[in-house]
């Protein structure tokens, strides 16, 4: 199965400090036993909110948000994309997420839908389609 791990936002990071050299040095390593046990499909930082916009969406109107936005624990500092054998794996892992100046924070995890969670809803005709974008998007054919 597939998981979103989202690093919730923290005022630091929304204020734009970078981390310290010992929180890098031990992430990079923390995502190097991902990528070498084949856990890691992608991850990224996010940059603070002030330098993003939101889109909202109502009916046909479309509305845009220019950040900051205002409640920092509903946001997003960064995310990995992990494939598990399960929501426990998941969860053993993030509880093993680097965290040498002892900030406070939190990580949420999300399973990733899967074509076959959609049953019926998603015909052959969208499956096939559904799978022919995502060989492109990964670089395939």
């Amino acid at each position: 199965m597939r998981v979103m791990v989202l690093i919730k936002a923290t005022d630091e990071s929304e204020a734009g400090e970078m981390p310290s050299q010992e929180v890098l040095s031990q992430m990079l390593e923390f995502n190097e036993e991902l990528v070498k046990s084949g856990v890691m499909v992608a991850g990224d930082g996010l940059h603070p909110s002030s330098q993003g916009a939101r889109v909202a969406f109502s009916g046909s109107e479309r509305k845009v948000i220019d950040g900051p936005f205002a409640e920092t624990k509903e946001l997003v500092a960064g995310y990995w994309v992990w494939q598990v054998k399960s929501l426990d794996e998941a969860i053993e892992l993030a509880k093993r997420v680097p965290n040498p100046d002892d900030v406070e924070g939190e990580i949420e995890i999300r399973p990733v839908f899967e074509p076959d969670d959609f049953g019926d809803q998603l015909t052959p005709e969208m499956r096939e389609k559904e799978a022919e974008l995502r060989l492109r998007s990964e670089g395939g054919a």
